[in-house]
């Protein structure tokens, strides 16, 4: 862990340079700060990986923008960045299209029955074992298990440290962040560039023209499902590449 001088050091050198590999160092430097967060938020209706993510990417936008001669320490600086960053995702979250009703109450039942399985065999069961088991088809069966409820804006968020609970709208912001926001635009724009023609279809009408997936979905011809999926390969890809 560096000294807050060491780190400012480094932050005025990337100020001058733009140097990835100093900013690299700078991100593992405080990548603590984003796993802390994340597991703050965790366990309300968003996975941790899926919030260590966004609180990755919004420490990489804080690390690019600092300025260490404005007098903040960077710790006090990006706390609240990436939180504000992770409050906009429960927002969208909590936009996105729900999938059928139908989908949902299958859900209900693949969980169900996945936990009576493991009662009863100590593992949990496959996919085929679930299709067969419940007589619907395989693609149903994966269909409901990256299912996800939707989180409700009245739905109770602990509090810590004896802080009163407080209701999901509380934490939503106004503002939201777009992807070329998250990381270097020019070293991002190559990274584009070697997509295949989907994935940039995909980039450009979800994070330039601001499409939700339902409508991306329509105007490429496949499933909002489809498009999460590609969407979330797509940053992850992106980000091993730029990191």
């Amino acid at each position: 862990m560096m000294t807050q001088e060491e780190a400012n050091e480094l932050f005025r050198k990337y100020r001058d340079t733009r140097d990835v590999n100093i900013r690299n160092k700078l991100v593992a430097n405080y990548y603590y700060i984003a796993e802390i967060l994340a597991k703050k938020f965790s366990g309300r209706g968003v996975e941790y990986d899926d919030l260590l993510q966004v609180a990755s990417e919004a420490l990489i936008v804080g690390v690019e923008k600092f300025d260490p001669d404005l007098g903040n320490r960077f710790t006090t600086y990006i706390t609240p960045t990436v939180t504000g960053v992770i409050k906009n995702y429960f927002r969208d979250y909590s936009r996105t299209v729900r999938l059928p009703r139908r989908i949902y109450a299958i859900a209900a039942k693949v969980r169900q029955e996945s936990e009576e399985y493991f009662k009863l065999y100590g593992a949990k069961p496959t996919v085929k074992q679930l299709s067969e088991r419940l007589n619907f088809s395989e693609e149903t069966i994966l269909e409901a298990l990256e299912c996800k409820m939707p989180v409700s804006l009245d739905a109770r968020m602990g509090g810590e440290d004896g802080e009163t609970d407080s209701p999901l709208y509380d934490v939503i912001a106004d503002d939201g962040e777009t992807f070329e926001n998250f990381v270097d635009k020019e070293a991002l724009k190559s990274e584009i560039k070697k997509l295949d023609p989907t994935e940039r279809q995909v980039i450009n009408l979800r994070f330039l023209q601001g499409k939700s997936q339902s409508e991306v979905g329509k105007m490429l011809g496949v499933s909002q499902m489809f498009v999460s999926r590609a969407e979330r390969k797509i940053v992850e890809k992106l980000k091993d590449a730029l990191l």
